[in-house]
């Protein structure tokens, strides 16, 4: 194999199996080789899977392991995810990538001829065996009769090169790569990736498969008729409503819609129109009706055909005979000549068109009635999400505006767009009765984790709750005894909510705890949340929470966790303190508020407090105010008594925000399984990126630490005792190496050395890393991200098989009632602040109206 190439093998269709030592093997399923190097483009790689997969790109997810992990699955989502997966691998010849989707490939979303960067596959040493984790041995030197070949381990016979379609025989040498006779193995092919997907497609349906056999593999034809069969529905309904139409109701499965007999022209527009650019596609449909004589496969095929000539040609009619056996159609304007009569002519088991007359008079006043079918526009806007799943439904219809010349409305557009994601992604309501499967399953692959369901009486979603085994253990091995409460909006079509429980590891950064998903935040499902939490978190240390002020969760915490803090969010407090200021301003003005606010909060020494609310004051009386109002002894450092915090200014919540946003359009059941997976990504990256600290500390704590230790140059040290010393700089202060304590008080709050003490240390010749935070050690925070999250066995991607049915009938979850009213409320709510500013009259001084309103007589 060339520098900077990698073969990954692509495996899909098989299942996870978890052994004794923790580990996972994959059993079953096809595999497919493909060649990609640094430069690979990560949305070409993912369409040429699906494509040689069968998967419906959407749905498509990548997962893999690194090398010599075999517990932890990283998920590939982007160009970036590539480019690391590419490195980890950079020693090695094949990586594994297992692919799982909905089943479907689906040619009419790949509407881009954008070029592949990806490259066949030159040799793939591979072993394929029915037993579980048994890896592949390299043969000693590479091949040159063929870039894929597979043949029995003795007595080797000619095989078909599959990626040829001329089936020319390549002659297998000694030494081949050998297949076991596994029943689970289905096939393995190697595919020309400077192909067009549709070429492959077409390939791959009239190529040779592998198959396993009592004697070894072999090739067997691959069946040509790969069409599914329609079901024809009875078109009464819109024969007796006389509703205007213009394109097919059955336009979801137009590439299975067979050439009209007898008219060449016909066959290239209805099996291959939808690889053209949208100008292009209008333009192919005029001549889809030829006249008199034409015959269709049945009246659906007639049907579709007639309503995209009707798009074409800019008019709107209407089928005044319309059912299985006949069809009648006429323009909608009144005295317009136009119209079309076929009918099924049993003789040639074809419908055929029996009379026609092509002319309107109407001058295209019937296309200002046109309205598409509902299925004709969902399937347009199905094309879109496939490309950006984040369309709004304004965009959807100047795009529909520009590319067929019809003007829809929002609501037609907003009904279509939903009727699309459901279809792409699996039902919104169904999701909900999936989700005692993925608890049940996500509790069987991380023993020891709680994901628990809880419904009402009416079997209604109320809520989920979710922490692993993986991130309570880091927790109570490696974090300080510090969690932030938070909350967002789960962008659902139910309008769900999701709590969070999060820590901080070593370095600072978050570390998830915990979540739930609440059919809507109040003040009893807080309650609810932090009871389990108190199930689930076992620590011998008093608890710190920190939370937003205004969400009032200061009684139940203190309730519910025994000699537990309570502290108010600094980022928060600091929000709702600009969104107060009112002028007017005098000193240093506005500006310099937001800093005397946060020194006020970061002080250690209470005289320092007070002198910020001093400097605050000065320049507002009102801000002041505000200030001592919101319980200074909640938030500041000098009066705060539970875990120091206020060092934070990161929006803990903004994590979850972020993946949410990336998922908002997908069901309940795979945004649970997809929050699921970013927590294991992020633990498993965060192990990773710990492995290659050399510091002694984490980096955030190292660099604050070589800080302190610069400011102590120069600093005098009198030595008291062994213990106690005296440190002179601007005033006196006494470190106390014993107790660790200085007077200053900052290495009580922050867990790290003053520059006092470091500079007793660089007297005294101490190891300064003794006497910081075991917290804050690197061996530590790889504690914390010692365990991994194992995946489910499978995706839970909309399905309908056997399995997932007999679930939903045993256990069936309804999604939550929804109150725009309670919505409204919360939100109102949120946005008023506890300690709202009195409006005071400017012109009588009296509180509770304007100069404008005031009545007052002067």
């Amino acid at each position: 194999m060339g520098k900077g190439k990698l073969i990954v093998i692509c495996q899909s269709g098989g299942e996870f199996l978890t052994n004794d030592d923790g580990s996972m093997s994959y059993t079953g399923g096809e595999a497919h080789a493909i060649e990609i190097n640094c430069e690979t483009v990560f949305d070409d790689l993912k369409l040429k899977i699906a494509e040689l997969c069968n998967l419906e790109y959407r749905t498509l997810s990548i997962k893999y392991f690194l090398p010599g992990n075999k517990r932890t699955l990283i998920t590939l989502a982007n160009d970036k995810d590539l480019r690391r997966m590419f490195d980890f691998h950079a020693n090695c010849v094949t990586a594994d990538f297992f692919i799982s989707g909905t089943e479907g490939f689906n040619r009419e979303a790949l509407n881009s001829n954008r070029p592949s960067e990806l490259k066949v596959a030159e040799s793939v040493i591979r072993n394929i065996a029915s037993t579980p984790n048994t890896a592949s041995k390299a043969a000693n030197k590479e091949t040159n009769h063929s870039p894929f070949m597979l043949g029995t381990s003795s007595n080797l016979s000619p095989v078909h090169s599959l990626g040829d379609d001329q089936g020319a025989h390549c002659s297998s040498p000694t030494g081949s790569i050998a297949v076991a006779a596994d029943a689970n193995f289905k096939s393995l092919m190697l595919t020309d990736m400077d192909s067009t997907p549709a070429d492959t497609v077409k390939k791959r349906r009239r190529t040779a498969s592998w198959t396993i056999s009592a004697n070894g593999p072999k090739i067997v034809a691959v069946s040509e008729n790969v069409e599914d069969k329609r079901k024809t529905r009875s078109q009464k309904k819109n024969t007796k409503n006389q509703n205007i139409v213009l394109v097919a109701e059955n336009v979801d499965h137009q590439q299975n819609i067979t050439p009209c007999k007898g008219d060449s022209n016909c066959s290239s527009i209805v099996a291959c129109s939808n690889d053209l650019p949208p100008e292009k596609l209008v333009a192919s449909w005029k001549d889809s009706i030829t006249g008199v004589g034409q015959e269709f496969k049945g009246v659906s095929e007639f049907r579709d055909v007639l309503q995209k000539y009707a798009i074409a040609h800019r008019f709107a009619y209407k089928l005044i005979k319309n059912d299985t056996n006949r069809a009648t159609g006429i323009c909608i304007a009144d005295g317009c000549p136009w119209r079309i009569h076929a009918s099924w002519v049993p003789s040639a088991h074809s419908f055929k068109i029996k009379s026609m007359y092509e002319s309107h008079t109407c001058g295209g006043e019937s296309w200002k009635s046109a309205h598409p079918t509902k299925n004709w526009l969902v399937s347009i806007i199905k094309d879109r999400l496939r490309d950006s799943p984040h369309h709004k439904p304004k965009d959807i219809a100047n795009a529909i505006l520009t590319d067929f010349g019809l003007e829809l409305n929002y609501t037609q557009v907003w009904r279509g767009l939903e009727d699309a994601r459901e279809q792409l992604q699996g039902s919104y309501r169904e999701a909900y009765s999936q989700l005692p499967g993925f608890c049940k399953k996500m509790v069987e692959a991380n023993p020891g984790s709680f994901v628990k369901l809880f419904t009402y009486d009416d079997k209604r979603f109320q809520h989920l709750f979710v922490s692993f085994r993986a991130s309570l253990k880091g927790f109570e091995t490696g974090c300080r005894p510090l969690l932030f409460l938070d909350s967002t909006s789960l962008k659902s079509k139910y309008q769900e909510d999701l709590l969070t429980a999060t820590a901080l590891d070593g370095d600072d950064s978050a570390f998830p705890v915990a979540f739930a998903i609440v059919d809507n935040e109040n003040d009893d499902n807080w309650r609810w949340f932090l009871e389990q939490l108190s199930h689930v978190v076992a620590t011998s240390q008093p608890l710190t929470f920190v939370s937003d002020r205004e969400k009032g969760l200061k009684k139940p915490i203190l309730e519910i966790f025994e000699n537990a803090h309570h502290g108010y969010s600094i980022y928060h407090l600091l929000e709702s303190f600009m969104r107060n200021l009112k002028g007017p301003f005098h000193g240093d003005g506005k500006a310099s508020l937001p800093g005397s606010f946060m020194a006020a909060a970061h002080a250690v020494r209470l005289d320092v407090f007070k002198m910020s609310l001093e400097q605050i004051k000065r320049v507002s009386s009102e801000a002041h105010d505000w200030v001592v109002q919101i319980e200074p002894e909640y938030w500041t450092n000098a009066l705060f008594k539970g875990e120091n915090y206020n060092h934070i200014m990161l929006n803990v919540v903004e994590s979850y925000t972020n993946w949410i946003d990336e998922m908002q359009e997908l069901p309940i059941i795979q945004k649970a399984e997809g929050l699921s997976s970013k927590i294991m990504e992020l633990i498993n990256t965060r192990r990773i990126d710990s492995t290659r600290w050399s510091s002694k500390l984490t980096p955030l704590k190292e660099a604050k630490l070589q800080e302190e230790s610069l400011s102590a140059r120069g600093l005098k040290v009198l030595f008291s005792s062994d213990t106690l010393f005296e440190v002179h700089d601007d005033s006196i202060n006494v470190v106390n190496i014993d107790k660790q304590e200085c007077s200053c008080l900052v290495w009580k709050a922050t867990g790290l050395p003053c520059r006092h003490a470091m500079a007793v240390f660089n007297c005294t010749s101490r190891n300064v890393y003794d006497y910081c935070s075991r917290y804050f050690t690197v061996d530590n925070c790889r504690g914390i991200y010692s365990d991994s999250i194992n995946p489910v066995s499978s995706s839970f991607n909309p399905s309908s098989g056997e399995e997932a049915a007999e679930e939903t009938e045993t256990e069936t979850v309804l999604p939550p009632c929804t109150s725009k009213l309670a919505k409204q409320h919360k939100k109102n709510q949120k946005k008023a602040d506890v300690n709202r500013k009195t409006v005071t009259c400017s012109k009588c001084k009296e509180a509770g109206h304007n100069k404008v309103t005031c009545k007052a007589t002067i």
